[in-house]
């Protein structure tokens, strides 16, 4: 960030607030269109060194991230048709209390934006607005005369992950169940276990069937992490019978003895109702630690699988104006003919817009 932009920062005055998501809204007015405006914010998000995760006809958004890397808040400035600007600025994470930060963000985009605005004048200002109409419609894009050659993949087969999750699951309930009897167990540190061994295992797994289809993979996360809670449960009750097999008892028994004692954290019992809540945080937990690397891993590989010239060649057509339909019949007359082949080049289109909105949601 240039010297200019850190000092009046340093001169904000910053407004706090308290909430359980801080934020601060402001609004300025401009005298270009929405369009133009998102391309000079591109210039100014880029001169204070904010990454941009988003942005469309009217919108943008960016993040702002700390010395170590994490992002600490979300900015997002929409212009409306009349030249009205709102921009806002939210904090991310657990964050409640907003010492000023978000004010000073909001004052100081505002303040970049100006700033970049003052290089262009009038007959600049008519030539961005030709450059930006000609990127959108994809004007300078030339049609190649060729398309890479597809590769050869097998059809999709739901089996290979719902096999090898199955039996993952299985691996790691037992290893938690003995690590439990042993004292060993960790709250969280072993739910996040749960959700990067399983994700990374879909990730792997997908590619091996070339399956990539989420609707039906989460249910299949979700059915791996419920199998490891169940038999975590199951693998316990055996080794306990394994050890102290003198008066042997029923799962269902030995449930509601675990029940009865109650959870127990730092020698203070929270009884039943603590028990159950733990149970639900570890399923919640690992599922939302799974859902963010299997998404991540669905967008990779789905992108992966199409050579960039292709996913150029059929986005050009979208832009065009043409359907699904017909950009499929441009795709057949290049080549990529089968119906796997054209379905890829489709999910690889999601998986590019499916990963702004990861980046986006993505604190």
């Amino acid at each position: 960030m240039d010297k200019k932009y850190k000092d009046f920062e340093a001169d904000i005055k910053g407004k706090h607030s308290f909430a359980f998501t801080p934020k601060y809204k402001e609004e300025f007015r401009i005298g270009i269109k929405a369009r133009v405006f998102v391309e000079i914010a591109k210039m100014a998000f880029e001169a204070l060194d904010w990454e941009l995760v988003y942005f469309d006809d009217h919108q943008i958004e960016a993040k702002r991230a700390n010395s170590f890397g994490s992002s600490t808040h979300s900015i997002v400035a929409k212009a409306n048709h009349s030249g009205e600007v709102e921009v806002k600025s939210e904090s991310l994470g657990n964050e409640m209390w907003d010492m000023g930060k978000n004010s000073k963000r909001v004052k100081l985009f505002i303040f970049a934006f100006n700033e970049v605005l003052k290089d262009y004048d009038a007959d600049k200002l008519v030539e961005l607005e030709k450059e930006v109409e000609r990127k959108d419609n994809w004007d300078d894009y030339e049609v190649p005369e060729s398309l890479p050659v597809p590769e050869k993949y097998k059809e999709p087969q739901l089996w290979v992950p719902l096999l090898g999750v199955g039996v993952v699951s299985l691996f790691l309930a037992f290893v938690i169940a003995l690590l439990s009897l042993e004292g060993m167990y960790v709250i969280f540190l072993f739910e996040l276990g749960v959700g990067v061994s399983l994700a990374f295992v879909l990730k792997l797994l997908m590619k091996q069937g070339n399956y990539t289809d989420w609707g039906k993979i989460k249910y299949v996360l979700i059915g791996g992490i419920v199998l490891t809670f169940l038999m975590n449960q199951v693998f316990q009750y055996q080794l306990v019978l394994t050890r102290y097999g003198n008066d042997p008892i029923g799962f269902f028994e030995f449930i509601k003895l675990r029940m009865e004692q109650g959870l127990t954290i730092k020698s203070m019992n929270v009884g039943a109702i603590g028990l159950v809540v733990s149970w639900a945080i570890q399923i919640g937990l690992s599922y939302l630690i799974g859902f963010l690397r299997t998404v991540a891993a669905i967008v990779n590989i789905s992108i992966e699988r199409v050579p960039v010239e292709v996913i150029d060649y059929a986005m050009y057509h979208f832009v065009k104006g043409k359907n699904e339909l017909a950009v499929k019949h441009e795709l057949s007359k290049m080549g990529w003919k089968s119906d796997l082949e054209q379905e890829m080049v489709m999910e690889a289109i999601g998986g590019i817009q499916g990963g702004q909105e990861y980046r986006r949601n993505l604190s």
